[in-house]
């Protein structure tokens, strides 16, 4: 087991970096990766850099940008020297990333050529100062995208001029972070709506990232494909840091992780570990897999028998390996509720898959485990150091809130000392507000949010991502949302046209004809749930979700914009 001064980031990468420095870290997925000993030279460069335009221990300093090599150069920097970074998921709308910027009181702003244009032209007041992220060099707002390009070159070259002298002058690092200092602030937006400041020290990432080396190992030998945005959380910490603490390689695509781009990349890399969300095995699964097993009236019969689904199961779980590379032996899904369905494939397939469960708020991990001890819908074994209860438990279901206290726990939401009280109870323990059942042998099993649950007629507890399992598991449905209104449960669907076409031929139907096909089928998908919940779970209507659902990073959907 890997062992550490302290707990903190700066510790972790010199650690790393002497142990590793001739191993590949990071890297495009067609260029060729950097290694240890390049990433520490490019973070003191960073470092240097900062300090002569006046960056300080404590400062914050946020980084807008895609998944890049020198994302993690940066954030490496900055948290390195004791400033705060505070990452931007490029997908926030302009004026949610201006008012980040002016809540956290940025001083400085690395962002990507691709992004230019959400702060280069702003009003910012005061305006922080400004780096690219693509070139690691300082740069002016306010520049015509003619004349970006030849700036940055310009800046490049003079930059490599006055590094040399800039290290030699400039103290590297003045004040050592220590433990408890603050490392970065996440800022959130989730099916609420409603952003927060998350503060995370640098004791919480590391120790977070340093107890889940103790359910999964990796090490030096472990490739990665980033597909998450890294900055989540989630993909910060568990497809980062701990590939930064072990010796690891991490990949990135240059392009959204479709499988046009996905696919020939894993070919290319194969991967020994991914980390993924719910959706996209979903898609992969209903999209290409299940019409495979299903493609005929013979196999749709065979396919209804235990036995022989499983065994369909398991030769298109090969197959499933081979395409992603054939040497993946982790395939983890967090950030939201994996459908019954397509666990019972990967579960049937032995593929290697683990599910984990966390909040931003908590590093994120509380929970998960690896392959060769998944439990079918757990998400695994609590965290060791972590404490975690289910308060107020049901005394029929034992199911309660999800409550946790451990060294992996937020300092708090910055600027915001009212919410902070809000989330904690008064000895300590952290809300999560989601529903859930440990037991005796420390497995935790998700219900859902306790916001989503629904209060039945005889005040019964239903829980909306339940019915949108039982949904999702209709062919013809891609996505669903469960909710109330007026008194009555509701849902809507997001339809798998592919599917519909296939096994209707709607082009050859009139647009009335249609119309009606899918208002019929509609009602079918209600009869069809409706015989296989509780009397008091029963849906009133299903609706057609014309577009897909808007969704937060980690692919829930916002929830608020449809109820």
């Amino acid at each position: 087991m890997i062992q550490l001064e302290n707990f903190t980031l700066k510790s972790m990468i010199d650690q790393t970096i002497a142990k590793y420095p001739n191993r590949p870290a990071l890297s495009m997925a067609d260029e060729k990766p950097m290694t240890y000993g390049q990433l520490g030279s490019q973070i003191f460069e960073v470092i240097a850099m900062l300090k002569e335009y006046g960056i300080q221990k404590g400062d914050k300093v946020v980084i807008l940008s895609q998944n890049l090599p020198n994302w993690g150069v940066v954030y490496l920097a900055v948290t390195y020297m004791g400033a705060v970074i505070v990452p931007i998921l490029v997908d926030f709308h302009l004026n949610e990333i201006h008012q980040i910027i002016r809540h956290s009181g940025a001083k400085a702003v690395f962002v990507s050529n691709a992004h230019y244009d959400k702060v280069g032209y702003s009003d910012l007041d005061p305006q922080p100062l400004m780096f690219l992220v693509d070139k690691l060099t300082p740069i002016e707002p306010n520049l015509s995208k003619d004349k970006l390009s030849e700036y940055i070159d310009d800046r490049k070259a003079a930059w490599k001029r006055f590094r040399n002298k800039a290290m030699e002058t400039v103290g590297i690092v003045d004040t050592e972070p220590i433990e408890e200092d603050l490392a970065a602030i996440i800022y959130t937006s989730g099916t609420t709506g409603s952003s927060k400041g998350v503060m995370l020290s640098h004791r919480n990432l590391v120790m977070d990232a340093w107890l889940t080396l103790h359910i999964q190992t990796v090490d030096e030998n472990d490739r990665l494909i980033s597909v998450l945005p890294l900055s989540h959380t989630y993909e910060c910490t568990i497809g980062f840091i701990i590939p930064m603490m072990t010796g690891a390689c991490v990949y990135y695509l240059d392009k959204p992780p479709t499988a046009r781009i996905l696919i020939p990349a894993m070919q290319k890399i194969k991967p020994t570990m991914i980390h993924t969300v719910p959706l996209i095995i979903e898609k992969i699964f209903k999209l290409q897999i299940h019409p495979q097993l299903t493609k005929n009236l013979l196999m749709r019969e065979m396919y209804k028998v235990p036995p022989v689904r499983k065994a369909l199961h398991k030769v298109a779980g090969k197959k499933l390996m081979k395409t992603f590379g054939g040497q993946i032996h982790f395939f983890g899904i967090g950030g939201a509720l994996l459908s019954h369905d397509v666990e019972r494939f990967l579960n049937d397939a032995s593929f290697p898959y683990a599910i984990g469960y966390g909040l931003t708020e908590t590093s994120p991990l509380i929970a998960g485990c690896s392959p060769s001890v998944v439990k079918f819908r757990s998400t695994g074994t609590v965290l060791p150091q972590l404490d975690v209860r289910i308060a107020d438990p049901d005394p029929k279901t034992k199911v309660g809130e999800i409550q946790v206290k451990g060294p992996t726990v937020m300092k708090g939401y910055y600027k915001d000392r009212q919410r902070t009280e809000q989330v904690f109870t008064p000895d300590g323990f952290f809300k999560t507000g989601d529903l859930g059942i440990l037991t005796d042998k420390n497995y935790l099993y998700i219900k859902g949010r306790i916001k989503n649950v629904i209060v039945g007629p005889g005040g019964e507890n239903i829980y909306a991502e339940e019915l949108e399992a039982k949904l999702n598991e209709a062919e013809t449905v891609l996505e669903s949302m469960v909710y109330e209104s007026g008194g009555n449960i509701m849902a809507r669907v997001f339809l798998n046209y592919e599917n519909l076409e296939a096994s209707h031929n709607l082009t050859k139907m009139g647009s009335t004809q249609a119309e009606k096909f899918i208002e019929k089928h509609l009602v079918e998908l209600r009869t069809h749930l409706n015989a296989n919940v509780a009397s008091f779970s029963k849906v009133h209507k299903i609706l057609e979700q014309k577009e897909p659902f808007e969704k937060t990073p980690t692919q829930k959907i916002k929830r608020f914009l449809y109820q």
